[in-house]
């Protein structure tokens, strides 16, 4: 019989099926879990070693040929592609080696709070654009690579699902699949026989309306896995019987103590105040009971601390981060009805106030009906002519139900906990075809930037944004508006890239069409309420302009949101508000509605949503469309003819609850604030794991040389672009970034390619099989170099140091395995002097000055090697101090998180020595 697994340790080297493996956790007495030797984890491997028709037998790190010595610039390239490579790094978070994303250092606090937590319950509501997705892929990303969790769900809202499954995959390397109503009978019917969904795909990203029915809720339950993410979680806490089933879904998953929750909002109290304490129920049972406790210093009230997290943008101050968010400038700009369109303006209104009195004098009961066409029509024609002749053209009388036309969403903009919509125009046409055909041709005739002062006005804002550089994306109510803009700003800009993206797209589609544009120049988007949530634009935008006011101070936020958040770049983004000075609809939105908001955000810091009363509000809008606009022969000033206070009336009830939720929330900040753990306690950890892993400007470099030598050298392309030709690679890399979907070129941005990126992954993978394997290599694992950079000999060594890093937690022992990657110098030889150090490494980049003859850097080498095999003793000592050091940074980490459980890390022996470079001195 054949040894047995249990002889073999995580980090071991052994030799099987003819060659060398590495031992991963999981091995087990039956079994070994085995990596191949500079492989990469998709080529894991697990075999029983009793069925092997050869033993399985310790082996040894072959050391580097003598006779293939290389060039320096080939000894820097092995260096990269090592460290590069590298995904169980040394450092105490497990995860970093293996997300695409460096995280600031605020967004590592929900981290640490998870870490402390024997069974990780956690809110976090910090402020739109602040990061929470990143802060909760970290959690759940470390979670895995520690092996405490195997499998994920997100749940989310359907416009949600496509952008949490692009970003697990971008910046967390976790492949999910989307289960919605559209692709449940798929995946499903594409299970293997008697396997569960969540054991076939780990990571599933869950619409919420797909678990709406009972029949697919029960389901979910039964295969629920350890782990659930909860996004926009206060729709699955208020009122209502969808979201009480959302409810009470999330209760019967924390009914299991042993699961993992992660609860996402920024708006964790909208007013609302027994849907907070439902969240926070969902955390622990018994935080139900803080609504009747006022005590700061309530014990419970301190151990919700530890599981309730929410920052504001000028919270994230005082973590002094460099790369800070960018200054909001916002600024306001008006337009006046005037000629032509003012009179439409005035006729859509008299023709508004004839249909009401007719209506009343009928007395048929259609009064409901009447206040929606005002509102309809109002608001089409405040946002354009070809939006209100598309209202006017679409016939009201039966396309809506009288008891509940006003609660159709073409007409509003969502409410607080449900921003989702639709983007079409309402129907308004009443009777009198005659009279509506009047209006529909006054509509058309005033299309343009001669007739449509609104839209004059934009264009003169847009010209001033794009001489100064921004990007602008302007944000429209309707479909007829944002194709009407889109098609007048093609006209006067014409070398700039306009496009339009409507919710006519679906979402794949209206990612594509933001995506076609990063490579232009000048880029204007045009778009509407469909993008405000979903998809990310900082990347490509740096202004945003509201075309048409917003009813909701959320969407406002959730559109500057879209742009001013987390990864954008530019010192400042540009938010400009438009509107019609002498319109009423404009005037009371803005004065009672907007400027309210504003200033609650002001005072705490983070949006309170308006208290929802659609009776009261459709009460006041109505009197405020209905309100005529005065007479004057100069230019008004904005609203001063408007007075408000009639309109006004209906809302006092809900200004009253307004300002009782702003204070509710002002005192829940006070009490829940986070400020346990610190700045200091969280960077040095994060900025030495980062250099050992890798940082941005190894990557560019690795990528620029690796490419090159690889005779497929970057085409430069503008701002910071690069241009990746694979269809030059050899064929067995063109082949692995084909399984990647990489074929055709591909633009590179080194200020957002990250070390876990495929191209970058798979470039390290061949260069080191190579460098192991090959006959000529690219990447040299000996080099001897003449430089000024030493003034004696110095040779310096690259060691891989493998650790087997042990803890319990939960009563639950664990066994993982830490890499690193060290270089070790070695200054003369009569007495030698052993240096580990950021200098050591800088030795690496050192300029050649002269050559040498094959033979002398061949003998050069072989001296080397026998000295380094001499000292294996020293060498040893070496591991053990890292071991040491790494265990002491983990404890670090784990006092500053508090966390739970116990450490310990062993060397695995023998050290690898991956590669020798002796440097000789310029003057020999």
């Amino acid at each position: 019989m054949n040894m047995p697994a249990a002889n073999f340790s995580i980090g071991n080297l052994v030799r099987a099926r003819g060659r060398e493996w590495v031992v991963q956790p999981e091995s087990k007495a039956e079994w070994l879990r085995l990596r191949p030797l500079g492989g990469a984890d998709d080529e894991i491997i697990a075999l029983i070693p009793e069925l092997e028709f050869q033993p399985i037998e310790p082996a040894t790190f072959p050391a580097p040929n003598p006779e293939k010595p290389g060039n320096h610039a080939a000894a820097l390239l092995l260096r990269d592609a090592l460290r590069l490579k590298l995904r169980a790094g040394g450092g105490p978070f497990r995860s970093f080696g293996n997300i695409a994303v460096e995280p600031r250092a605020y967004q590592l606090v929900p981290l640490l709070m998870a870490l402390r937590l024997t069974t990780v319950r956690l809110l976090i509501a910090d402020d739109v654009g602040i990061g929470k997705t990143i802060e909760a892929g970290l959690i759940v990303r470390e979670l895995m690579d520690r092996g405490e969790i195997n499998r994920l769900a997100v749940l989310c809202p359907p416009h949600l699902v496509d952008q949490w499954q692009s970003e697990l995959a971008e910046r967390f390397n976790l492949q999910a699949v989307a289960l919605t109503s559209a692709s449940a009978a798929r995946i499903e019917r594409d299970l293997p026989h008697g396997v569960s969904l969540f054991d076939h795909h780990h990571c599933v990203v869950v619409s919420l309306d797909y678990i709406k029915s009972e029949r697919h809720r029960e389901h979910f339950l039964t295969i629920a896995p350890e782990c659930v993410i909860v996004d926009e979680a206060h729709t699955c806490a208020s009122s209502g019987q969808g979201k009480q089933l959302r409810f009470e879904l999330l209760q019967r998953l924390v009914a299991d103590e042993e699961r993992h929750l992660l609860l996402l909002t920024a708006t964790p109290h909208s007013g609302d105040e027994a849907a907070f304490y439902n969240l926070l129920s969902l955390l622990n049972p018994k935080f139900a009971e803080l609504q009747h406790k006022t005590s700061a210093n309530d014990p419970l009230r301190q151990e919700l601390a530890r599981h309730f997290v929410q920052r504001r943008r000028k919270d994230i101050d005082e973590w002094h981060d460099t790369r800070g968010f960018p200054k909001r400038m916002t600024t306001e700009i008006t337009y006046q009805l005037s000629g032509a369109w003012g009179q439409f303006f005035d006729d859509v209104q008299s023709y508004c106030r004839e249909l009401a009195e007719s209506v009343e004098a009928a007395g048929n009961g259609n009064a409901r009906l009447i206040w929606y066409a005002t509102l309809a029509l109002l608001r089409c024609v405040a946002s354009s002519p070809a939006a209100a002749a598309k209202a006017l053209n679409t016939r009201l009388a039966g396309a809506l139900d009288n008891e509940n036309c006003l609660t159709d969403d073409r007409l509003y903009d969502g409410q607080a906990d449900d921003l989702a919509g639709s983007d079409l125009e309402p129907p308004a046409q009443w009777q009198d075809v005659g009279r509506l055909q009047d209006l529909i041709a006054q509509a058309e005739s005033l299309s343009g930037k001669s007739g449509d002062p609104k839209l004059a006005i934009l264009i003169e804002h847009i010209k001033h944004l794009l001489e100064e550089g921004y990007h602008p994306v302007v944000f429209c109510r309707y479909i007829a508006t944002a194709h009407y803009v889109a098609e007048q700003l093609r006209k006067q800009f014409p070398a700039v890239t306009v496009e339009s993206v409507t919710g006519e797209y679906t979402p794949e589609e209206r990612e594509l069409r933001v995506q076609a544009m990063e490579e232009a120049e000048q880029r204007l988007l045009v778009a509407t309420d469909c993008l405000s949530e979903g998809i990310n634009l900082q990347h490509l935008f740096t202004a945003v302009i509201h075309y048409d006011l917003a009813w909701n101070p959320t969407r406002h936020e959730q559109r500057e949101g879209r742009v001013d958040r987390f990864g954008q770049q530019a010192p400042q983004v540009r938010c400009s508000m438009l509107y019609g000075q002498d319109n009423p609809v404009d005037g009371f939105v803005l004065n009672v509605i907007l400027r309210k908001a504003e200033a609650i955000k002001q005072e705490l810091g983070v949006l309170v949503p308006m208290p929802e009363d659609e009776t009261r509000i459709n009460q006041a809008l109505v009197k405020a469309a209905l309100m005529r606009r005065g007479e004057s022969s100069a230019a008004p000033q904005q609203f001063s003819l408007f007075d408000f206070e009639e309109a006004e009336e209906p809302l006092k009830p809900l200004q009253a609850q307004w300002h009782d939720a702003l204070d509710k929330a002002k005192a829940n900040r006070t009490v829940f604030a986070q400020r346990r753990i610190r700045p200091e306690e969280v960077m040095p950890e994060w900025e030495k794991q980062q250099t050992a892993l890798g940082t941005e400007e190894d990557v560019r470099r690795f990528v620029q040389t690796a490419c090159a030598r690889l005779n497929a050298p970057l085409e430069v392309g503008k701002r910071n672009n690069y241009k990746l030709l694979p269809q030059h690679f050899p064929e067995i890399l063109k082949q692995r970034l084909a399984d990647e979907g990489i074929e055709n070129p591909l633009l590179l941005n080194f200020t957002e390619l990250h070390r876990s990126h495929p191209v970058v992954t798979l470039l390290a993978e061949h260069l080191l099989e190579e460098a192991l394997l090959g006959e000529k290599p690219l990447a040299a694992r000996c080099a001897a170099t003449v430089t000024e950079a030493v003034d004696v000999v110095t040779t310096l060594y690259l060691l891989r140091l493998r650790h087997q890093l042990s803890y319990v937690r939960r009563r639950q022992p664990y066994q993982l395995m830490a890499e690193e990657t060290v270089t070790l110098a070695v200054r003369g030889r009569t007495q030698p002097e052993w240096l580990i150090d950021e200098q050591t490494d800088n030795l690496l980049k050192c300029e050649p000055s002269g050559n040498l003859p094959t033979e002398v850097m061949q003998r050069e080498i072989k001296q080397a090697l026998d000295f380094i095999q001499s000292q294996a003793s020293r060498v040893e000592a070496l591991a053990l101090q890292r071991a040491e050091a790494l265990l002491a940074d983990h404890r670090r980490v784990r006092e500053a998180a508090r966390d739970v459980g116990q450490y310990s890390v062993t060397p695995c022996l023998p050290v690898d020595i991956i590669a020798v470079y002796v440097l000789l001195p310029d003057a020999l």
